[in-house]
């Protein structure tokens, strides 16, 4: 690679937890001369995995600076990692640093550098990948000539992409020239974009990622034993012929598909990722590092990478140390869990409480078909995750052992936590507490998971309404991980403990929020929801006004959204929150009679796209008053930035962060928007409705000054 034009040493990360590059040599079996072993490790266990910043990397140089000065020459070099972990990339908690491109293309130029010593090394190379490698990590790795990885091995993947990065120190380059461009394609886009989802050590191995899959017990010596096999000619790696033709047109062609499925073009790092992809099928390693270069460069300076690591940092910081909640001391013991119900979502409750807790479960219901078909629900599932090899037998077994069902509620004389998933009336849900009441201790947690009523009104009438907390999971419960943890009025400190401790027993990550009309995600789903449905009531064509939010990169339009969610369901939460707050939500009456009219939704999906249903259409009564997309949009964005004051105005949450942390985990809402507040923020809404942002500058976007 030619010498690159000076630039500003990349800044310092002040806080960086350095990664070691500690170096030993070893004489391996049937290998003449030392063998020379790296082991990354930033002297933390496997909790805080090792990460490259700039002390890291020259930690790194300087190992590779000591090899290769060795006398004699080693005859062959590995890296491997600290135990569970080989690297997980790049140390991201310093970019916030980084205030000029300049030092942003001087670290993506020093990691570069570092890797390249490793890979134009004159001797063989081997990465014994121990355990997670994400990111840079990977890159590490693929800058060696061959690869062993462990089969228990956690994590696999390039996340780049969800961050709003691209690989940027050489993933781009060395992986489609490795694996073939539909593979890579699949790991550093679609993957990255599907929730950051992860390979598994078996798909490594089979996309040619790894050379050989060995197992853990004794995963460095029989590494050891194969690079030694490897190096003495009697073990062979092939390496697939890559198709630089028709089949590199039609990985980028399902690339681009799967960017704009999911970002609709709002986010430009899959974008970068792809041009660096085609980059790759001509260009020499020098020529698509040196984009990687660019292209890293101006990403770190997008606030859509910024507002993705502040979301990044929501996720995995604040989520586990969620703002008022009560001292964990406080939490009484869960051995015993009742769901009064036994629909879909009781039976996902059912599931969920005794897979997680391991205590038995009890569902109840005044109906004995539904409550044989609830229990039998729990119970298919169940089936369904030995059938996957998710559970052994002896585990299904336990499990179908801990559910069972009653029609009556005396059931739960000795149950600590009782959540009731009944139908969404205020009425019904007071009277089914009431009964609880006459059964339950009274040290007992009841719990609701309402979606928009009062818990404070629920609790109302009780003996001991100190103990009731709203408890309200997300749809599909086994997927969303947010839960709002609700305090009434009169909730007390042990209650809200507890439903924290279960919470995090479940793996939810929970957020506190007080009792406010639709709490959080509710609340503010509706009145956007509201806003668009407002527009096509007012003359707007329902085709336009969908469109309208496309430039955000949702993970659905409005109305996509309104069929998941059920228009009856929409038309129930719009009219409590009209009853609440009569100025601001209004009951659209096209949404009435779709309602009334029992369709699904708007669309009808017969051609696999949405198109409007004609019948629908001939329902809906429209105005003569109709917005542009750009007015639709700002309408909705406006309404948001509205509702989000007076939120924190009122105390529903602790602070913006956390508004936004509901909208990342309950609903979807991508990274690259940060929740909605950095978004709101950036586009100047945020001061032309409130009078300053959300954030403090520099929180979501490029510190200045």
């Amino acid at each position: 690679m030619s010498a690159p034009t000076e630039l500003p040493a990349a800044p310092e990360f002040g806080n960086e937890v350095v990664t070691r590059a500690l170096v030993r040599y070893l004489e391996v079996p049937g290998v003449a001369g030392e063998f020379a072993l790296i082991t990354l490790d930033n002297g933390l266990d496997h909790t805080r995995p090792s990460t490259f910043g700039p002390a890291g990397l020259r930690s790194l140089d300087s190992a590779l600076d000591q090899i290769t000065a060795r006398t004699p020459k080693v005859s062959a070099v590995a890296v491997t990692g600290k135990p569970f972990v080989f690297a997980v990339g790049a140390d991201i908690s310093g970019i916030g640093l980084v205030t000029e491109r300049s030092q942003a293309l001087a670290i993506a130029r020093e990691g570069h550098r570092v890797f390249a010593r490793l890979r134009d090394l004159d001797v063989p190379t081997f990465a014994f990948l121990n355990g997670a490698v994400l990111g840079g990590g990977l890159e590490l790795a693929l800058h060696c000539d061959y690869r062993t990885l462990s089969s228990t091995a956690a994590a696999i993947a390039f996340p780049e992409c969800f961050l709003g990065l691209v690989p940027g120190w050489g993933g781009t380059w060395l992986l489609p020239n490795l694996i073939g461009p539909d593979k890579a394609v699949r790991v550093i886009i679609e993957n990255a974009l599907n929730q950051n989802r992860m390979l598994n050590p078996k798909q490594a191995a089979d996309y040619g990622i790894a050379d050989v899959l060995l197992d853990s017990a004794d995963f460095l010596a029989e590494s050891l034993r194969w690079a030694g096999r490897v190096l003495a000619g009697t073990a062979t790696v092939t390496r697939p012929e890559i198709d630089r033709g028709a089949g590199w047109d039609a990985a980028l062609a399902k690339g681009h598909a799967a960017a704009d499925a999911r970002v609709h073009g709002s986010a430009p790092a899959p974008y970068r990722a792809l041009e660096l992809l085609e980059l790759a099928r001509t260009a020499d390693f020098a020529t698509g590092t040196a984009a990687e270069d660019e292209a890293l460069a101006d990403l770190i300076m997008s606030d859509e990478l910024r507002s993705g690591l502040y979301a990044f940092d929501l996720v995995n910081k604040r989520a586990k140390r969620p703002a008022g909640a009560p001292d964990k001391s406080l939490a009484r013991p869960v051995t015993k869990v009742g769901v009064v119900g036994a629909g879909l979502m009781a039976g996902q409750l059912g599931l969920l409480f005794a897979r997680r807790l391991e205590v038995p479960v009890v569902l109840t219901d005044l109906d004995s078909e539904r409550l044989t078909r609830g229990v039998g629900y729990v119970h298919g599932e169940i089936d369904a995750l030995l059938a996957k090899g998710r559970i052994n037998q002896d585990k299904a077994n336990r499990l179908k052992g801990l559910v069972t069902g009653s029609l009556t509620k005396d059931a739960f004389a000795d149950a600590d936590f009782v959540i009731e998933a009944v139908f969404e009336e205020l009425s019904v849900k007071k009277a089914v507490f009431a009964e609880l009441e006459r059964h339950v201790s009274p040290e007992a947690i009841l719990a609701t998971n309402t979606s928009s009523l009062s818990v404070t009104e629920m609790a109302a009438e009780l003996a001991h309404p100190e103990r009731v907390v709203g408890f309200h999971f997300f749809n599909p419960v086994a997927v969303l991980p947010l839960l709002e943890v609700v305090r009434g009025a009169k909730t007390d400190d042990a209650a809200l403990a507890t439903a924290f401790a279960v919470a995090k027993t479940l793996k939810k990550s929970a957020v506190l929020v007080s009792d406010a009309p639709a709490f959080v995600v509710n609340r503010l789903l509706t009145r956007f929801l509201g806003e668009v449905t407002a527009a096509v009531d007012e003359g707007t064509p329902i085709e336009v006004a969908d469109r309208a939010l496309a430039p955000l990169g949702l993970p659905m339009s409005p109305f996509v959204l309104l069929a998941l969610v059920g228009p009856a369901v929409a038309l129930h939460v719009a009219e409590t929150m009209h009853a609440a707050f009569p100025d601001r939500y209004q009951v659209s009456e096209n949404l009435r009679r779709l309602v009334e009219a029992g369709k699904p939704g708007i669309y009808v999906w017969d051609s696999g796209n949405p198109e409007v249903d004609p019948e629908v259409a001939a329902l809906f009564v429209p105005g003569d008053r109709p917005s542009s997309e750009e007015q639709v949009r700002d309408r909705a964005l406006t309404a948001l930035a509205q509702e989000i004051d007076l939120m924190l105005a009122d105390g529903v949450v602790a602070e913006a962060q956390d508004i936004d942390l509901c909208l990342l985990l309950g609903s979807g809402w991508p990274f690259h928007l940060g929740g909605i507040t950095p978004y709101l923020d950036r586009q100047g809404i945020s001061e032309r409705v409130r009078g300053r942002r959300f954030l403090p500058p520099g929180t979501a976007s490029i510190a200045t000054g």
